[in-house]
């Protein structure tokens, strides 16, 4: 399966268990707590298989820059958290360095 593909499944399983984490309100619920530690477990699992094809530093850091990037908008979309002007350039600079990381550098597998 693509690499790529993987980590993409990943980057929303993290998302889902990061939303579920939001929802659980400190784990006092049970349906959002399960979505937490299902969310997380495919994550990590789909990350490990991404690993087999990626390197290191590919993987995790475009988990983690997309991951912010998704859950920030999903903050103040579903729950009314607001951003400011520094807050949006500084997502947009992730999304620049993601770009960097697998398109114009020699790092990603391309």
């Amino acid at each position: 399966m693509n690499p790529y593909v993987v980590l993409g499944t990943a980057i929303l399983a993290e998302v889902i268990g990061t939303t579920a984490l939001k929802l659980s309100q400190g784990f006092s619920r049970p349906l959002p707590s399960l979505g937490v530690i299902l969310g997380y477990g495919v994550a990590f699992y789909c990350l490990s298989l991404a690993l087999e094809d990626l390197p290191v530093g590919v993987v995790y850091g475009t988990w983690a820059a997309i991951g912010i990037v998704a859950i920030a908008a999903i903050g103040v979309v579903a729950f009314d958290e607001s951003v400011d002007v520094a807050g949006i350039v500084g997502l947009g600079l992730i999304v620049v360095g993601v770009y960097c990381l697998n398109v114009v550098s020699g790092m990603s597998a391309h």
